[in-house]
């Protein structure tokens, strides 16, 4: 399960202030905090009173708290790598290491006697040093892995990278963490952030509920807010988003099906995360096409399409007796975006639901239902072969 965030800045904004955020954030699910721990300024009393109390309203809410250092911020304070107890005093949870030490001296952070976890900055530390971390008998329940969020634009992090990254920590079992940005007017972050913080600099204007989910289909399991304050829409958008639909069958009949299908296809279904993909209908489908296209479950590619669609086939075994007729379509082809079905024209196809990724040709056996608009189409860069799809309406 996706594990949700905010972050909060004590330099900016008073305590006060933020608790009340935090109360509205938990009431809507999340249970992550970050705050920056090296960008406040006083002195080392001052900046520790400052974070004990920002500890003590965030597990008053339920939440725990990933505070960002480095090795200055820690000499600052009096911490060294065998010497965490002055974090272990205010009730910090997480320490984020914005630059990490020696493998040894990392090795003994992870070791602490407090049970403090350790998250490791994914954008800048290479995996291969959270992988010899594990190899070497670090507790693994105590690394974490966040990645950067970046407040000037044009300068986050490359997509295809990031994608590249988190699928290699993952095979560590480690949890990774990214960051997406509200588009709240005036709001605010480190470093005079104004516009956004986001970890992906693609995703940068994305709605909050699109980061989300391209966030965590690319294996991210924690995805926070970088700037504040993110809307109580905002939030609820990102939870639904991500809260995966309970898995509905029509009949005993399709269960069994669906278990053979899957089968077949050395899939389990069951363990596998929902994509959810917002879909923009056409205005007169049909009941059995909407049927097909928002109630079926699950919508799976098998993994040997071509390159030119992505194609759910299982609704077929079920609709097969439904006409599903002919509608004309004046283009000569379908688009990328295009959502289509399978018509009658091809009568033992009929059904499937398909997505068209590259320009085909429209020979009258595909019905247009509907369209899945520009950066939404992210979604098929992440879904992998057998990932369960979930479409929606939008518009």
């Amino acid at each position: 399960m996706t594990r949700l965030g905010v972050s909060v800045y004590p330099e900016l904004r008073p305590l006060d202030e933020i608790g009340d955020y935090l109360a509205r954030a938990a009431s809507c699910g999340f249970t992550r905090v970050f705050s920056s721990m090296f960008s406040m300024p006083g002195s080392p009393s001052e900046v520790l009173g400052v974070f004990a109390s920002l500890n003590e309203v965030a597990h008053r809410h339920g939440m725990e708290v990933s505070l960002d250092i480095n090795p200055a911020c820690m000499q600052r304070l009096g911490a060294t790598p065998s010497k965490l107890d002055v974090f272990a005093n205010i009730g910090a949870d997480i320490l984020r290491m914005d630059g990490a030490y020696s493998e040894v001296e990392n090795l003994r952070m992870l070791k602490n006697p407090f049970g403090l976890r350790i998250e490791y900055n994914a954008s800048a530390l290479h995996p291969k040093s959270i992988e010899s971390l594990v190899a070497h008998g670090a507790p693994r329940d105590r690394i974490l892995a966040c990645h950067n969020f970046y407040p000037q634009r044009y300068t986050g992090y490359r997509w295809d990278k990031f994608c590249q990254v988190n699928e290699r920590l993952a095979k560590t079992g480690v949890r990774i963490g990214a960051f997406l940005s509200s588009h709240t007017p005036n709001s605010h972050g480190v470093w005079d952030a104004t516009c956004g913080l986001p970890t992906v600099e693609r995703l940068r204007d994305y709605p909050a509920h699109l980061q989300a989910r391209v966030l965590a289909a690319a294996g991210t399991t924690d995805v926070l807010f970088g700037n504040a304050y993110a809307t109580d829409a905002e939030m609820e958008e990102v939870r639904m988003a991500l809260t995966p639909v309970e898995p509905h069958y029509v009949s005993e009949e399709h269960r069994g099906v669906v278990g053979q299908f899957s089968s077949y296809a050395g899939f389990d279904l069951d363990l596998l995360s929902q994509k959810k993909v917002l879909v923009r209908p056409i205005d007169d489908l049909t009941p059995t096409e909407t049927a097909i296209l928002f109630d079926f479950f699950p919508h799976v590619d098998m993994g040997d399409s071509s390159e030119w669609i992505w194609r759910s086939r299982m609704p077929r075994q079920f609709f097969g007796g439904e006409t599903i007729a002919a509608r004309p379509h004046a283009a000569d082809c379908f688009e990328p975006g295009d959502v289509v079905m399978v018509n009658d024209n091809y009568k033992h196809y009929a059904g499937e639901v398909q997505v068209v990724l590259m320009p085909i040709v429209n020979d009258g056996t595909r019905n247009l239902v509907g369209h899945i608009d520009g950066d939404e189409m992210t979604m098929f860069e992440v879904i992998a072969d057998g990932d369960v799809v979930v479409f929606q309406k939008c518009g």
